[in-house]
């Protein structure tokens, strides 16, 4: 690991001002699960690390006139301890398919929105884009086994690693960013980003700012809602493929959808067409395989993954069904 100052600041003001306004220069240590990681590996070199864990007012579940509001250091196993969010099941399930204790307890929200992408040709040092020394895409040709289905038109075909966007995004989430010249809101779906070259990162977020909130609206605790994941492995493992949903249903009838799916595509993929599929309807299992085969007739699979198309049919399916029933 290349040498590196170390800073703890105990404000959010403190931390802004210790941050560059260049990305690799400074880190953000939250939780630290994968920061660590890629400084080991020599894939992030930091000449300085901000640890937050001293910020408390970055921590916490609290209710809010508008909503739930989640404090970006809130730990995975904090999120499954607090009762408020059993009404959200969508997401108390990505919470409990994080099943390392050590993850649970170190993990925060805010590491999990903003933690890089697992390809192991990034972590292996080829770049963002995994490109070779001439320019070429390395991931088409290769293993590409784990890599995208959806939205892979180029030049990225990592997969988001996020496991709480789906269903936050299911939701209607927003995230507040904390930065020099004060704070902005955005939705979270439109946190997450499709780099466009090795300059851009997977998300909407200047080197200099923070991540500090993310919020629930009100609204949401009247959806029902679920999240269905795939594995190969229970433990210790990223899923294959995952479906959050998230209904407005009036007498059995389906007024409002939203449907996103997890690790098919390098951002939270939202199948806009599958949760319209759904409109004005009540949700049979034949609709929701219906909705099924609609999120994923745009998929694009490489030489290695087109396995991945079928698993996110069938995890919206079961999500939608799920979400019917009450949640899972």
């Amino acid at each position: 690991m290349q040498a590196f100052e170390y800073a703890e600041p105990k404000t959010l003001k403190e931390a802004l001002g210790l941050l560059s306004s260049r990305w690799g220069e400074t880190e953000i240590l939250a939780g630290g699960t994968d920061l660590l990681s890629l400084m080991k590996n020599y894939v992030a070199t930091p000449r300085r690390v901000v640890n937050l864990k001293s910020i408390a007012e970055l921590r916490g579940v609290a209710e809010t006139s508008e909503g739930l509001r989640i404090g970006a250091l809130t730990t995975v196993q904090e999120l499954l301890e607090d009762r408020r969010l059993a009404r959200f099941p969508a997401l108390t399930a990505a919470a409990q398919g994080i099943t390392s204790p050590q993850i649970r307890n170190m993990g925060t929200i805010g590491g999990d929105l903003c933690q890089r992408p697992r390809c192991w040709y990034f972590r292996n040092g080829f770049g963002l884009l995994a490109r070779d020394a001439q320019g070429r895409a390395l991931v088409p040709e290769g293993d590409n086994r784990y890599h995208a289905i959806l939205g892979n038109d180029g030049p990225a075909y990592f997969v988001s690693a996020s496991s709480f966007g789906p269903p936050l995004i299911a939701l209607g989430a927003r995230v507040r960013i904390a930065g020099p010249n004060g704070t902005r809101e955005m939705p979270l779906s439109e946190f997450f980003v499709i780099p466009k070259n090795e300059g851009e990162r997977e998300i909407a977020l200047h080197p200099n700012e923070i991540l500090t909130d993310v919020f629930l609206p009100a609204a949401a605790s009247e959806l029902r809602n679920a999240t269905y994941e795939v594995r190969q492995r229970e433990f210790l493992d990223w899923p294959l493929a995952t479906a959050s949903v998230a209904l407005e249903l009036r007498e059995g009838t389906v007024r409002r959808a939203s449907i996103v799916l997890g690790h098919v595509a390098p951002i939270p993929w939202q199948a806009g067409a599958a949760a319209a599929l759904l409109d004005g309807k009540a949700l049979t299992e034949d609709l929701a395989d219906q909705a099924g085969e609609q999120a994923v007739a745009a998929a694009k699979p490489l030489s290695k993954n087109r396995y991945k198309v079928q698993l996110a049919r069938v995890a919206v399916k079961r999500a939608l069904l799920a979400a019917a029933q009450g949640g899972a």
